[in-house]
């Protein structure tokens, strides 16, 4: 016996609207239509399903049964049309994004905020980690999008480069603040809260106050920017910061200014290129690389092709 799905959606239409009026413009199709897909269903099951009392159909305790095992069919291929029709609209999928840390106490979540807004069925992965790692999860398709440091340690990774200024950043008290442009010779006696020794904005850091024959006091080592700002509030000494972490701290406590020469921070946004994006993952970093934009020093993050 081979039932057609059509003879299962009719019938249960019938049972639950209580009429083939009913299940006819629930399904738009004719009642002829439906009656016959009655019919059919029944010659094939020689199983009575429905009683005329009255003028009405009335299912059978047979019906009843199976009934409840159609129920089962036809709300799940309804749900999947559903899940189809979000899917076409972008309102369901799965976003999965990695972030070196300076972006991930502000930038993104805010990002990532906005773009699920509308998607209420979006399950949404986000992490943030050293750039090394960010890279190794998306070469291993932990993740779809990464926004990490360079230099890059894999080949096989799209990348949408982004150079950023940096910023010199000290506590709101500190006379310095009276200069427009800080400098090398300006910060002389000045102590700085910085990087590791091997990060790029450290090494630059040395190689300017090399350049100038002045020596670089350095007090306090950290690993994340978020703690070297923190320092910097403390008046523990100055700092040279990306926007990231200074553009979304909003307890104050600090001053900005431009340093000389200018120290950026080479930053990309990285995809595999073993592997498509998803329509959501598309969708995201269209906003992301647009969002960026006012941060590059090239403006829209190009594409690094082969």
């Amino acid at each position: 016996m081979k039932l057609r799905f059509r003879q299962l959606q009719a019938f249960h239409a019938v049972v639950e609207t209580g009429t083939v009026t009913g299940a006819a413009q629930q399904l738009g199709i004719s009642q002829p239509g439906i009656s016959n897909l009655l019919s059919q269903l029944e010659a094939q099951s020689d199983v009575p399903l429905f009683e005329r009392v009255h003028g009405r159909l009335v299912p059978t305790p047979e019906a009843g049964l199976l009934f409840q095992e159609v129920d089962t069919v036809v709300r799940g291929l309804d749900q999947v049309t559903q899940t189809m029709l979000d899917l076409q609209n972008k309102k369901v999928g799965q976003l999965q994004v990695a972030s070196q840390h300076s972006m991930s106490f502000g930038f993104v979540p805010k990002l990532i905020s906005r773009f699920a807004g509308d998607r209420p069925g979006l399950n949404i992965s986000f992490q943030s980690q050293y750039s090394s790692k960010v890279q190794e999860w998306v070469v291993a398709g932990l993740f779809e999008i990464g926004i990490c440091e360079l230099p890059l340690l894999y080949d096989n990774l799209n990348t949408y480069p982004l150079h950023v200024e940096t910023r010199l950043a000290m506590h709101e008290d500190n006379p310095l603040a009276r200069h427009a442009v800080l400098t090398p010779a300006l910060l002389e006696d000045e102590p700085f809260i910085v990087m590791g020794p091997d990060h790029m904005t450290h090494r630059r850091l040395r190689e300017a106050f090399h350049n100038e024959g002045i020596a670089l006091r350095t007090r306090v080592h950290s690993h994340l920017f978020k703690n070297l700002l923190s320092f910097v509030k403390e008046g523990m000494g100055v700092s040279i910061l990306d926007r990231f972490v200074l553009d979304y701290d909003f307890e104050g406590g600090f001053v900005t200014r431009p340093f000389a020469p200018t120290i950026m921070m080479d930053m990309a946004v990285i995809t595999s290129k073993a592997r498509p994006l998803s329509q959501v993952g598309r969708d995201f970093l269209g906003l992301l690389l647009e969002e960026l934009a006012p941060y590059s020093a090239e403006g829209y993050p190009p594409l690094v092709a082969d």
